[in-house]
C-alpha cells in the first residue's frame, strides 16, 4: 500500500502574523511565497496544516 502524501505550498506573506503561525509555517519547511514541501499524511502534519490554513493550499498527492 502507498503511502499518502501531501503537498503543501505557502500563499500568503507572514507579515503580521503571530510569532506561532510564523513557527508552524517555518518547521513545515516552507520559507518564500509560492515554496512547496511534500510530507507524509499525518495527524501532525495535518494539525499543522490546520493551524496555518488561511496561508497555504495543501494538495493530496
Amino acid at each position: 500500500m502507498a503511502e499518502s502524501r501531501l503537498r503543501i505550498t505557502l500563499r500568503r506573506s507572514l507579515i503580521g502574523e503571530k510569532p506561532k503561525a510564523r513557527a508552524t509555517v517555518r518547521s513545515l519547511g516552507l520559507r518564500r511565497i509560492n515554496a512547496s514541501v511534500e510530507h507524509r499524511d499525518t495527524p501532525d502534519i495535518r494539525g499543522m496544516v490546520h493551524r496555518v490554513r488561511h496561508l497555504v493550499e495543501v494538495e493530496q498527492l
